[in-house]
């Protein structure tokens, strides 16, 4: 007997790696909906095998550890050869990217403790091989810190940079063997990576993350740093972090009795993690970042230095 099937595509995103297309249509009589993502082989910086990632971590059995109201997209199909990766997944609709509200981010934030804390009092275990370097990181700040010169810049009589921006750096630097050994004790749970608002859609309290090729484990918090750093709004960074870090604490908690919540510094990862990729040297220097984006550099920078006046247990 033939089945019909008719379909039509619509392309959702086209980067120099890979390519994502909705495809909609009707089999049977039914309707379907769905997206596929391919991925070509590439190379990230200290990462060789991120472009295969989330092919490896949806044939792992991924979905398994998370919940119905904190998920991944569910996968109907997927192939890979040497050169890339296809993926057939469920298309997800909601509120995503500029159109998240601070209310919104404050659930997402606990819907993330929540996960983090039930794979903590779990002890969760999963067979999955392909996973980011857990001192991810740490070692991305080691790296914008030694890349040029803005290092020595920054200490430097000519520099051009406000002054207290450069102070909260340097004294940042100075205490950062320490910082870095203290979130290592914390607990290491699945991290996300990427965890910003295009990867993230909220549905009448149904929590899904897209694009996982930079999960691996990680110390707890690490991806609350990227959700109140990475969130576009600058001027409300502030009120991001006052939100989040408590919501995230507080879903945690309630999952995990046995851990004591302690300071998950996450205010001195942000200060560690986007200060010299801001402060990248050839763009400041050379006048390479139009004024606009260098404005909306130093603007992130000042806001970054005032949340610094918050403390994490409010």
């Amino acid at each position: 007997m033939k089945i019909d099937t008719g379909y039509t595509t619509t392309a959702l995103n086209q980067g120099a790696v890979g390519f994502v297309e909705r495809i909609t249509g009707t089999r049977a009589g039914k309707p379907f909906n769905a997206v596929l993502k391919t991925q070509k082989k590439w190379e990230r910086q200290g990462d060789p095998l991120s472009w295969r990632r989330e092919y490896d971590l949806y044939t792992s059995g991924l979905g398994k550890i998370f919940t119905n109201d904190f998920r991944i997209p569910e996968c109907y199909h997927a192939e890979i050869n040497e050169n890339e990766t296809k993926l057939w997944i469920e298309y997800v609709e909601g509120t995503s990217g500029a159109d998240l509200t601070i209310d919104m981010y404050e659930k997402i934030a606990e819907g993330l403790g929540r996960f983090h804390g039930k794979m903590y009092a779990e002890n969760a275990q999963f067979s999955i091989k392909n996973l980011a370097d857990p001192n991810g990181m740490k070692n991305y700040y080691h790296y914008n810190r030694t890349k040029g010169d803005t290092y020595n810049y920054i200490r430097s009589a000519e520099c051009k940079i406000p002054q207290h921006l450069c102070k909260m750096i340097i004294e940042m630097d100075e205490q950062s063997d320490k910082i870095w050994e203290k979130t290592e004790q914390l607990p290491q749970v699945l991290r996300h990576g990427d965890f910003f608002p295009p990867n993230i859609f909220y549905k009448e309290n149904e929590i899904i993350l897209i694009d996982w090729d930079s999960a691996g484990l990680a110390p707890l918090g690490e991806d609350i740093v990227c959700l109140i750093a990475d969130n576009g709004n600058v001027e409300n960074m502030a009120d991001y972090y006052r939100k989040c870090v408590p919501a995230y604490m507080k879903g945690f908690s309630a999952q995990s009795k046995s851990f004591t919540m302690k300071n998950l510094h996450i205010y001195e990862r942000i200060v560690m993690h986007y200060s010299y990729r801001l402060l990248d040297n050839e763009n400041w220097r050379g006048e390479i970042k139009p004024p606009t984006e260098q404005e909306n550099d130093f603007k992130t920078l000042q806001k970054i230095y005032e949340m610094g006046g918050y403390n994490e247990y409010f």
